[in-house]
This record gives structure tokens, C-alpha cells and sequence, in this order.
């Protein structure tokens, strides 16, 4: 391993990653950082740099927590893809099997996989959620018991930014026995030694970077498309994205990174990761998540067009975004899924890499962005 010029280190021949991780700083704005890769469950690219606030003088460093935002919900998809392979959870059941009050409103036959792929309908509630409701948990789920789909489950797939989070937890929590949060720290995290938790320990909070929103655009700068659709408060992209209305203050304090939100409040770190998803393609020390069978069947297309919330092309397997333009990944063949803002996760098979990436400093939600694009085709490039 040589010594990378940012903090941290690389394998031989993985020099151009340590380039492009650097130039992020340089380039793309980026204040705090970290990447991690692995090639057939060795680490052969480890790397941080910055710092934790703009101005600041605490380094960011390989130790840093970050939250993932929605790069949390692939990890929810492993831990239900464990208890398929399990037989203790079958995806294409009715949800009631499992949940028997969430069949009101017309949504008693409903498959398990459609919560999983953004098909179900569930795109939003309209009870208005707080912040005490989702550290409570519960007021969340009744809601979508509550709840009537916005379209014809099956019909069509759209972003299920929040409630994707209570869908398939309750799911999880309902076969298991016990949260998911329990879950992931008991059956995926512990067994791996990775840092990586969905209700954070209050402990570690010191450790937690804050969440930094994407920086204004310039005066009289048109707004993208995604986020005009939030704007619209007549927009089904306003009423997924925008409730729970938490103040955006406290998602960086503790009852948040607290509470168990498996949609977006995932705190990790990049190496946990990269670890996370190679466990998910081979062993890491002993220890594979999900086999190859429930690998296949966990990463086939079931839904992939125009979505319905975002307003551009998407793709999803059950849980594992796919990769679709703005989201590219590693090209097809990769899984995992991104967060909003740019933190990522994700593993391809077939070239034997997982690869995670956190920041604090969140872009805009539309197009690539190009720290991410930059690093894995770096990392591309040295497989060649």
C-alpha cells in the first residue's frame, strides 16, 4: 500500500482513485470526505480528507460518522433479503401475511414487493407527520395503514422517499421480531465489525459530521426540475419529500440521528460500506450476507421508467437501486443505492468491487454528480 496524498491509503495500481478523490476537493467543492473500495473483499482503496465544517479545523477523517440519507435504504434491503433466504419472509406475499392492519384502504392484496421496488402506491401519507412522530415510530406506520394508495399498486413506481423507511421496516420488524435498526446492528453490522448504524448510539454522536445542504444556486438561476417539483406544493414530489416537515436544523441533533428512520438516517462510515456490499457479492472474513441465488433474484429489474415522484428515469430492483443515468453506479450489473446529496454504497458482481463514499457537503438531488463519477471511473479505469 503506498500513502495517499488526501489521508489514508491505496494498492498499487489504484493511484488515479487517490487522483480523483483529491480533485474532488479541488473541483467539485467538496469539504469533507471519505471513499473506500474493495476488490474481492480486500481493501484496496482507503481514503478521507478535509474537514467536518467549511472553516473548520477538525479533520474529516476515516473515523468520521456521517449520515448516508437515503444510501440507507439499500442496507434495509439486505436485511430483508437475509430473511428471504431465510424462507422467513416471501416477497411476493400479500403485505397483511405479515401486517394484517395494513390492508385498509384497498391494499389487502398488495404484494411484500412492492414496498420494496415503489410500486405500492405509498409514495406519501397524508396525515401530517412531525419529527416526535418518527422518533416515535409508530404514528408513522399507522398513518400508512391509513393510508390510500396514490395510483394503482403495480401500475407504475415512484420514489418512496420517506415511507419506504416504515414499509419495509415494519415488514422486517414484523417477520424478525425486533427492529431493523436491531437487526442491521445484530445480523449485518456486528458480524462484519462495520460502522454503520440506523439509530445511532448517543455515545457516538460527538463522531457524527453535520449534514450540509447543497449550496444556493446563483440569483435569478432557474431551478432544476427536481426541485420545481418539490416546490409545487400540488406536486406528489412535495407531499413524498416534504413530510415528515422536520426543521432542517434537526437532522443534524441527536433525537433524529437517534431514531430509527431506515429511509434516510442511516449514520456510517465509508468503509462500513464497502464492506456492507462486498459481503453481499463473497466472503469478507468468513462472514456473506446474501448468497448468490438471493443476489440474483434481489437485483432483477421491477421497475425501472419515469417515476412518478422524481420525474426521471429510475431503476429498481426489490430494495437495490439499478443503475439508470443519474445514478450510474458502476454501470449495469451494479446494485446499492445512493443518498440524497451524494453519499453512496454499492457492489457489482461481476468485476468483484463494492465501493462506499460519504460527505458532508450535499449537491443538488438532480443529474450526477460528479465527485462519485469522477472516482468510480477512476476506479474503472485501473480494473481495464
Amino acid at each position: 500500500m503506498i500513502q495517499a496524498s488526501v489521508g489514508g491509503s491505496v494498492a498499487a495500481g489504484f493511484e488515479p482513485v487517490q487522483e480523483a478523490f483529491a480533485a474532488n476537493f479541488e473541483r467539485h467543492g467538496e469539504v469533507g470526505a471519505a471513499c473506500c473500495v474493495h476488490l474481492h473483499g480486500r481493501r484496496v482503496v482507503d481514503l478521507w480528507g478535509g474537514v467536518t465544517v467549511p472553516g473548520g479545523s477538525e479533520p474529516y477523517t476515516a473515523d468520521t460518522l456521517q449520515m448516508v440519507w437515503s444510501t440507507t435504504k439499500g442496507v434495509v434491503a439486505m436485511a430483508a433479503h437475509m430473511l428471504a433466504q431465510e424462507s422467513k419472509l416471501d416477497f411476493d406475499a400479500p403485505v397483511t401475511d405479515y401486517w394484517p392492519e395494513f390492508g385498509a384502504e384497498g391494499k389487502a392484496t398488495i404484494p411484500v414487493r412492492w414496498l420494496f421496488c415503489h410500486k405500492s402506491g405509498l409514495a406519501a401519507v397524508d396525515r401530517p407527520l412531525r419529527l416526535d412522530d418518527v422518533v416515535a415510530w409508530n404514528p408513522c406506520v399507522e398513518a400508512l395503514e391509513a393510508q390510500r394508495p396514490y395510483w394503482e399498486p403495480g401500475t407504475a413506481h415512484g420514489y418512496h422517499t420517506w415511507t419506504y423507511g416504515w414499509l419495509a421496516g415494519e415488514v422486517i420488524r414484523r417477520v424478525s421480531g425486533v427492529t431493523v435498526g436491531q437487526f442491521v446492528a445484530e445480523r449485518i453490522a456486528r458480524p462484519l465489525q462495520a460502522e454503520f448504524w440506523i439509530g445511532l448510539p448517543q455515545v457516538l454522536n460527538s463522531r457524527v459530521a453535520p449534514v450540509l445542504p447543497p449550496i444556493p444556486p446563483a440569483p435569478g438561476t432557474p431551478p432544476d426540475p427536481h426541485a420545481a417539483r418539490i416546490a409545487d406544493p400540488n406536486s406528489l414530489a412535495h407531499k413524498s419529500w416534504a413530510n415528515p416537515a422536520i426543521p432542517p436544523a434537526a437532522f443534524n441533533e441527536f433525537p433524529f440521528r437517534g431514531a430509527e428512520v431506515p429511509a434516510g438516517n442511516g449514520i456510517g462510515t465509508a468503509r462500513a460500506l464497502s464492506r456492507l456490499y462486498a459481503a453481499c457479492i463473497g466472503e469478507v472474513d468468513g462472514v456473506r450476507l446474501l448468497e448468490a441465488e438471493t443476489l440474483g433474484r434481489a437485483t432483477q429489474t421491477q421497475a425501472r421508467g419515469e417515476d412518478l415522484v422524481q420525474g426521471y428515469e429510475t431503476h429498481f430492483g426489490t430494495g437495490f437501486q439499478l443503475a439508470f443515468p443519474f445514478r450510474p453506479m458502476a454501470g449495469p450489473g451494479s446494485f446499492g443505492h445512493y443518498g440524497s446529496g451524494g453519499s453512496v454504497g454499492f457492489a457489482h458482481n461481476e468485476l468483484g468491487i463494492s465501493f462506499g463514499y460519504v460527505m458532508n457537503q450535499m449537491r443538488p438531488v438532480y443529474g450526477k454528480d460528479p465527485r462519485t463519477s469522477g472516482l468510480v471511473q477512476a476506479l474503472l479505469d485501473c480494473l481495464r
